[in-house]
């Protein structure tokens, strides 16, 4: 992919969208929308036709829904897809289903204080990233929880966090990871580069299929065992301590590395009010997000585990934690669970 531009195929019902992903995407160098449709069944022909490198998809559309349209292009004709969706609960967990049934990133439509500007920002990054994901690492969407022969040996701490950082690939990911964290695993503290509301419903989804308490974080919000606090989509989130206590501050702020939330901007407040009692993770990601902040981690102290290459969708946060001598530990997704259990031990 470095040599040649990535094609692209919109589909979407809006003439607008269509017009704005175009016209803006058309200004990258690396970027070429080959072309657009306005339904799955011209998308079908298109695809078949062009052979795009990735595609963006609306999820709601007259005679045949995104959703339907994306099981049947995974069963047949599997490739990137972007998921564009509305700012509503329905979008959201209409987005988070899609994700399940293989899609690789989300984007949200402009509403409210996300802007077209934002929007279009978000767009190339994550064309980017899904122009790299190796369609074979996908984590099935059926994930079994093995906890059950590992949940006495955890060692009952108040003052240990778990920091988590993950982007393209990462939904499916984290769903792996926590699922198997028995109910009294050390608080934990997560950004998943994810659009505004779509946290809510993502965090609302792990909260049904996991042993420990997932929820999107409030400002305020402590960290403690047993909990696991995803940042909300838009915002950075920090943690903070008082006396022996830690909580989350959530705020506003510039992005960083295109992200808010950035795990960099997480991963550095945990360094510096948690230091020694904290676990760093990275897992599958595009970019350099959270590289430097694990090695800050690493500095006060922490114990630092990066997720491996054969099982990222994208080995881009990862190998950069790696290259700069982050991580203490590299493993493959469904040994992180496990890895972060055993460090919470030995400590």
């Amino acid at each position: 992919m470095t040599n040649q531009k990535i094609k692209v195929l919109v589909v979407d019902d809006s003439a607008i969208v269509r017009k704005i992903f175009n016209e803006e995407l058309s200004k990258e160098p690396d970027i070429e929308v080959i072309g657009t449709a306005p339904d799955p069944y011209v998308a079908r022909d298109k695809i078949v036709q062009l052979k795009p490198d990735v595609i963006t998809l609306d999820i709601e559309m007259p005679r045949m829904d995104g959703l339907t349209f994306l099981k049947k292009l995974m069963k047949y004709y599997p490739l990137p897809t972007i998921i564009v969706s509305s700012l509503t609960p329905k979008g959201s967990a209409m987005a988070l289903e899609a994700i399940e049934d293989g899609a690789v990133e989300v984007l949200a439509k402009p509403g409210g204080s996300y802007s077209v500007g934002d929007m279009v920002i978000q767009l190339k990054e994550k064309i980017r990233a899904a122009a790299r994901v190796n369609m074979n690492h996908r984590v099935p969407a059926t994930v079994q929880p093995k906890v059950g022969t590992i949940v006495k040996s955890l060692s009952e701490t108040t003052q240990k966090v778990i920091a988590i950082g993950a982007s393209t690939g990462g939904t499916e990911a984290l769903k792996e990871v926590l699922v198997n964290l028995p109910l009294n695993s050390p608080g934990i503290v997560i950004v998943q580069h994810m659009p505004a509301k779509f946290t809510t419903a993502f965090a609302e989804r792990l909260n049904k299929i996991c042993q420990i308490e997932v929820k999107e974080a409030d400002d305020g919000d402590s960290v403690i065992n047993g909990r696991a606090l995803i940042a909300p989509g838009n915002f950075h989130m920090l943690i903070r301590r008082s006396g022996a206590k830690y909580f989350v501050n959530i705020k506003d702020g510039p992005f960083v590395h295109h992200q808010r939330p950035a795990v960099d901007v997480l991963f550095n407040s945990v360094a510096q009010y948690v230091g020694n009692n904290a676990i760093g993770v990275i897992l599958t990601g595009m970019g350099a997000d959270g590289a430097k902040g694990l090695l800050a981690m690493k500095g006060a102290g922490a114990k630092t585990i990066a997720q491996d290459e054969a099982s990222c969708v994208v080995f881009g946060m990862p190998k950069e934690a790696i290259k700069m001598g982050a991580a203490e530990k590299v493993v493959s997704l469904e040994k992180v669970a496990h890895e972060i259990i055993n460090l919470v031990n030995l400590s």
